[in-house]
């Protein structure tokens, strides 16, 4: 019976972002009604699950209700509509994380049919393709001909964070280099409000998992500035994967201090239109964090990394 529940709850929540597809394609705006027939056609469900998806968008306030009126869309531009297809999607995502959880731990192969996923997860097959199309966007698994799925290989071991490294040691100077970068001044300031604020955190007070998001939102939006679209989408889709399945780390806390300095000194010569040094430090900031891994805490720093930070 909870099992049943479950997987209504999940229906409901994929109808909820359908119909705020159809305010969005309708270009409504905040005040406008909501009938639950004209939604029930559009939709091509009867009106009792409509009333269950109009309830979760009641409970989240992207819509309002009215005593023997109805419902009222509560948001008005389409980019909040947008985001509040986002966060429901955001609702729907414990099964992906399952998915991913039994993955990293080797709990499931590398390649997987939707209908072993329904069989293991007893759930739906509407929720498991959900699931995966979150996976596929963060780039954890891909699809095959027919109807299997293949996961990627995970920042799950020594090897793959090692490969990792030196493919981002590749590209991601170059990336600072290429044609066109060109720096968002407003993200910029965010991230280095978020560094600093870390950093005056008292000593062993750095949590890792905050540490971790600030790491790959930094990377990530180096990304995002560089001229270079194939080198911006290829570091995008790595970052991503690293976010999801990179799992954080016991590093000493004078250790995570570094990293945060470091990104702020790439960000103070990118502010200053200084690439070729950014790229530098950037070189520098990677190879220091191979050696700050805990597999290489105590195989000795060559010379080169004992000098003082540029």
């Amino acid at each position: 019976m909870a099992q049943t529940r479950r997987n209504a709850r999940q229906n409901h929540l994929l109808l909820a972002q359908q119909i705020l597809s159809v305010a969005l394609e309708r270009g409504m705006a905040a005040g406008d009604h909501l009938p639950e027939q004209s939604l029930s056609d559009a939709c091509g469900v009867s009106r009792t699950p409509i009333r269950s998806a109009l309830k979760i968008l009641e409970e989240n306030e992207f819509i309002r209700w009215r005593e023997e009126e109805g419902y009222f869309l509560a948001i008005a531009q389409a980019d909040q509509i947008t985001a509040a297809i986002r966060r429901l999607e955001d609702l729907d995502e414990s099964l992906a994380s399952r998915i991913l959880s039994d993955r990293a731990e080797r709990r499931i192969g590398d390649v997987q049919s939707v209908s072993a996923l329904v069989r293991r997860y007893g759930t739906t097959r509407n929720s498991v393709l959900n699931a995966l199309k979150i996976l596929s966007r963060d780039g954890i698994v891909a699809q095959l001909p027919g109807r299997s799925w293949a996961f990627q290989p995970l920042l799950d071991s020594p090897n793959a964070i090692e490969e990792s490294l030196a493919m981002r040691l590749t590209i991601e100077p170059q990336a600072i280099l290429a044609p066109g970068f060109s720096l968002d001044n407003q993200r910029a300031g965010i991230l280095r409000q978020q560094m600093e604020e870390m950093l005056r955190t008292g000593h062993g007070r750095i949590v890792a998992a905050g540490f971790h998001r600030v790491d790959t939102e930094f990377h990530g939006f180096i990304a995002e500035c560089s001229g270079n679209r194939f080198l911006r989408g290829t570091l995008l889709a790595h970052h991503r994967l690293r976010r999801a399945t990179q799992k954080d780390r016991s590093v000493p806390d004078f250790r995570l201090r570094q990293s945060l300095e470091e990104h702020l000194e790439i960000l103070d010569s990118l502010e200053r239109s200084q690439f070729d040094l950014a790229a530098d430090q950037m070189v520098l900031h990677l190879r220091r964090s191979r050696i700050r891994r805990p597999e290489a805490a105590n195989r000795g720093i060559p010379p080169l990394m004992r000098t003082t930070r540029v």
